[in-house]
């Protein structure tokens, strides 16, 4: 699961929601293996500029992050999210993954 954030009106407040409530929910979801933020800036080689946080998140299989996405929690973590960033703010993409 990748989520991208545009970058937010108000920083301060973007950065201190982020890490201090919407991450230590997020890492409650059932299945989580890993999450990863960009550290530093955001560098597009394709010319766009309004991207601030990308996250990743990693999970065993797509089964269990569909199951994830049944939880409680991850209705929490919808909420909370709306909280600093719209839907306008936001891109989230969910794929499964192959090794190439």
């Amino acid at each position: 699961m990748t989520v991208i954030y545009k970058t937010p009106k108000d920083v301060v407040f973007f950065e201190k929601h982020y890490f201090e409530v919407h991450v230590p929910l997020a890492k409650r979801l059932p299945g989580l293996v890993k999450y990863e933020i960009n550290k530093g800036p955001v560098v597009s080689l394709t010319g766009h500029s309004e991207v601030y946080r990308v996250a990743n998140l990693y999970f065993e299989s797509m089964e269990s992050m569909m199951s994830a996405f049944k939880s409680e929690i991850r209705q929490e973590c919808v909420i909370d999210r709306r909280i600093f960033a719209s839907d306008d703010e936001v891109q989230i993409y969910v794929y499964d993954t192959k090794n190439i």
